[in-house]
């Protein structure tokens, strides 16, 4: 299996990452990983029916991912990765799945959360973990949509 691209977006599977997102980085199937949303049944039908045509859907929760990922399941799948936080994906990264670079889409406020730009807040967990992450060589954006800028999301917590 190929990861062809990797978002953290709360919303997880809606217009812009089914539309738009999943056609241009060609993915053939999505993988959410979250451990909430892998028992909430309303989320589960609501990500079925956000799908796009066509493409395959996994909702797992974070270890079954690195599970799922690290034993080649979806091997010859072209994979666009999601998770709901930072926290998750830090947590597929420290796992093994080998991501070298995923986008910050969309994160709402929470707790003492501060917006870095239109659609992401940060907490100060989320910005250990990202510069924890960069750190340690992930490339990380924030976009959310293809046509703005691919620059470090570092430019825009300072």
């Amino acid at each position: 299996m190929t990861v062809v691209s990797a978002r953290v977006d709360e919303r997880l599977i809606h217009g812009q990452v089914a539309t738009v997102w999943t056609r241009m980085v060609g993915a053939d199937r999505i993988i959410v990983a979250n451990d909430e949303a892998v028992h909430d049944e309303l989320q589960i039908g609501a990500l079925k029916l956000a799908k796009p045509v066509g493409v395959k859907l996994s909702i797992l929760g974070i270890n079954r991912a690195i599970t799922n990922i690290s034993n080649g399941k979806y091997e010859g799948d072209h994979a666009f990765l999601i998770t709901k936080n930072i926290a998750d994906m830090k947590a597929l990264i420290d796992g093994g799945i080998g991501l070298k670079a995923f986008n910050v889409g969309n994160i709402a406020p929470h707790g003492d959360a501060k917006p870095i730009k239109n659609s992401v807040y940060l907490d100060q967990k989320d910005v250990d973990d990202i510069n924890e992450l960069i750190q340690s060589g992930v490339k990380i954006t924030a976009q959310m949509v293809p046509n703005e800028s691919d620059a470090s999301i570092t430019t825009f917590m300072n």
